[in-house]
């Protein structure tokens, strides 16, 4: 029991400290963003750079045809986060016949991400995660913390720089948005802070439409960054 003790002390200001600890790892994980438009949802980040000896590794993942998420922090919480939402989907999908509705996705990653701020012998989720989908109730981005709280969200950015990054979406950001349009805008905030050039190479991109969640190729990214130039 002094494992569980551990993990549900409260500090002087009233915060759980390893979910600060959690939001630390966020915050110095690679930016993502998120952005809802009227015809679709678009996510794009920094992609982990690949070495001689280390690839490339995809920080966007499907969970089912009409659904997919990113993360910042770290990788190895995020896997797990997927598999669970693969799992919930596939058991939905069984049962009733259609695609899970990303509402309750969002809700089974958040009372697991919760779960963990409380149970003995493990510690908080160190990421969060944004999760893009279509369903029956229209278009849906969801962010969810460490903590377990996940909300709806228009646009949004975690990660190093989420601050600036939320600052400039909001500026920027309109009802009347179009696909086309969130795309240019996610690439937009990610270029204010991102170092060196920025390619295709160096960013990932993916959005949901009324046809399915699809991650983009090397030259449809190139394609949207020369419109931006």
């Amino acid at each position: 029991m002094s494992g569980l003790g551990g993990f549900t002390t409260f500090n002087q200001s009233g915060k759980l400290v390893q979910i600060e600890n959690a939001l630390a790892a966020v915050q110095n994980g690679n930016l993502s963003i998120g952005c809802k438009a009227q015809n679709g949802v678009v996510l794009v980040s920094n992609a982990t750079q690949p070495t001689p000896l280390f690839p490339p590794t995809e920080k966007m993942e499907k969970v089912h045809k009409n659904c997919g998420l990113i993360y910042a922090g770290m990788s190895t919480d995020f896997t797990q986060l997927v598999r669970l939402a693969r799992k919930k989907a596939g058991a939905y999908y069984l049962q009733y016949g259609e695609h899970m509705p990303v509402k309750q996705i969002a809700s089974a990653l958040g009372r697991e991400m919760q779960t963990a701020t409380q149970r003995g012998g493990v510690r908080p989720y160190g990421c969060s995660v944004l999760l893009s989908g279509y369903d029956h109730d229209g278009f849906k981005l969801y962010q969810i913390q460490p903590s377990g709280v996940y909300q709806s969200w228009k646009a949004s950015a975690v990660g190093k720089n989420q601050g600036n990054a939320n600052d400039f979406l909001e500026k920027r950001y309109d009802d009347e948005l179009e696909l086309e349009d969130a795309v240019h805008t996610c690439l937009l905030t990610l270029k204010e802070s991102f170092e060196g050039e920025m390619t295709s190479e160096k960013i990932n991109v993916s959005y949901v439409s009324e046809d399915g969640f699809k991650i983009l190729n090397d030259d449809e990214k190139q394609d949207y960054l020369q419109e931006l130039a």
